[in-house]
């Protein structure tokens, strides 16, 4: 039976390492962070709309995201973007989108196949992006397996996790290059992240899921049996439109990401090899690999004039203020309307230092 392939969102995210310009009902999904003139997610619905059809795009969220992404997103239908009831990382993130699937029509498990992706990556180009989801969705579709996608690492990157290739597993689907997973790895140290890099057996983990609806409810069952019953207790709750029930049941879930409590254990997972540049867009040093710097090597985005001063990212939100910066070297400095933020862009990582400090002191600009 021909598989209705859906392509789901993952726009749930806070994006902390982005404030001040990222806020809790303003994330950084919803923010230019990789296109001057589309957000995120804006971009993430364009990229897939030519292979599943806008009409089977769904996003995930959280509840006080709904009404900020049905602004960004105009076009998308309501029922299409749905409210997580709680924070159950992604783990209850794909109870509650299988719940939902199966809840809307009862043969889902057999005719639906889906891509799980997020929605603040920065990829290029779009086509190579669809040509790697083509070859995903197809292998999920002929094995019934779990399918990840892959990037060929270009650096020792300590930040992402890695995937270990199978020896002997390489095939090609539709012209892509795909293997089975031999293991998970986490995030490494330099050395040994340098190891990975040298050794072509690894890719680093975009974190993108693909699979049939039954294979990932196969696996499910066997590795994570609490989270599998969920699902069916959820999504009949839902079919009787008793929405309270459905909460206080997806309520009882616990926290725990996808990675944990299925890939790293199920049976049968495979990785495509992507046919696109990659960039996980984490934080405020991404946008140096974003958008084209001076001949200094600064990346100024508004209303900013900067002098002697390089390698730099100068980021004025406000209109009618001229932010202004002379004399630094690889500082990050980004105005809002009510905030400032000065770091090192080697720390760029440690911002969420900040939001922790403003949290502790229950500060109102988060």
């Amino acid at each position: 039976m021909p598989h209705t392939r859906i392509a789901v969102i993952m726009a749930g995210g806070s994006g902390e390492r982005f404030w001040p310009l990222s806020r809790l009902t303003r994330p950084k999904q919803l923010l230019k962070l990789a296109d001057p003139e589309r957000t995120l997610i804006q971009q993430t619905v364009d990229r897939v709309a030519p292979l599943v059809g806008a009409e089977n795009i769904m996003v995930a969220a959280a509840p006080h995201l709904v009404g900020p992404i049905s602004s960004c997103l105009t076009e998308m239908a309501q029922n299409m973007i749905l409210a997580e009831p709680h924070k159950r990382n992604t783990g209850g993130c794909m109870v509650w989108l299988a719940a939902n699937l199966l809840a809307r029509g009862e043969n889902a498990s057999e005719t639906v196949s889906m891509a799980v992706i997020a929605a603040d990556h920065k990829i290029s180009p779009e086509e190579g992006f669809r040509k790697s989801m083509e070859a995903a969705l197809t292998l999920a579709e002929e094995t019934g397996g779990l399918v990840t996608m892959g990037i060929r690492p270009d650096r020792p990157e300590t930040g992402y996790g890695y995937i270990e290739l199978a020896p002997g597993s390489a095939r090609d689907v539709v012209g892509v290059p795909t293997h089975a997973v031999k293991s998970f790895r986490e995030k490494p140290d330099a050395e040994l992240a340098q190891e990975f890099v040298n050794s072509g057996g690894f890719l680093w983990n975009s974190g993108s899921f693909f699979w049939t609806l039954g294979g990932f409810l196969s696996e499910l069952e066997a590795a994570a049996p609490d989270l599998h019953a969920a699902i069916y207790d959820v999504a009949e709750c839902l079919r009787r439109g008793d929405e309270s029930a459905a909460n206080a049941r997806f309520a009882e879930l616990r926290n725990i990401s996808i990675d944990f409590a299925l890939m790293e254990r199920a049976k049968q997972v495979y990785v495509v090899e992507a046919q696109f540049d990659w960039d996980d867009v984490g934080a405020w040093d991404s946008l140096a690999r974003s958008f084209a710097p001076d001949a200094d090597g600064n990346v100024v985005m508004g209303d900013a004039t900067v002098v002697d001063s390089r390698g730099s990212i100068v980021y004025n939100d406000v209109p009618g203020i001229t932010a202004t910066v002379l004399g630094v070297e690889g500082l990050v400095v980004v105005v809002t309307d009510d905030a400032v933020l000065v770091i090192p862009k080697d720390r760029a990582q440690d911002v969420k230092q900040i939001v922790e400090a403003l949290k502790a002191n229950q500060s109102p600009k988060l």
